[in-house]
């Protein structure tokens, strides 16, 4: 005869064990909405709720890959706008060169230039603090 052997299952935790158990009652409606965040940033319900109650405004709870997209679509029109300056100049410097730019046009093209550069860096320093958040 064959003695069964005893699984000896999943080993038990010293510390930080989750002993004590808070039951809570939502509507159909906020039941709908913690489904609904579960579904859409792939945790479960019971971390979600965790995340929330426990770490509050400390920790932010993000759909990384709406995130990700997001991004995407920001560093995809940056480089268009590069694109298109990049173009302007070759255009006004053809111009320049067949003495047809007005100064005006000139200085109004470095006026726009000194905007979008001053925009471009407050874009860098959010994204590095998208980024350090979403490293915390």
């Amino acid at each position: 005869m064959v003695k069964s052997q005893k699984l000896a299952g999943r080993p038990e935790m010293k510390e930080g064990k989750r002993t004590k158990k808070i039951d809570t009652r939502f509507t159909e409606e906020e039941y709908k909405q913690v489904l609904a965040l579960e579904k859409e940033l792939g945790i479960s319900k019971t971390e979600l709720i965790r995340m929330r109650v426990l770490n509050g405004a400390r920790q932010m709870v993000i759909n990384s890959r709406d995130l990700i997209q997001l991004l995407d679509a920001v560093g995809a029109e940056m480089g268009r706008s590069g694109n298109n300056i990049n173009q302007l100049a070759k255009h006004a410097n053809v111009l320049k060169l067949q003495g047809a730019v007005p100064p005006s046009v000139a200085i109004k093209f470095n006026e726009l230039l000194t905007d979008y550069i001053s925009i471009q860096q407050e874009l860098q320093i959010s994204l590095r603090k998208v980024i350090r958040a979403i490293g915390n």
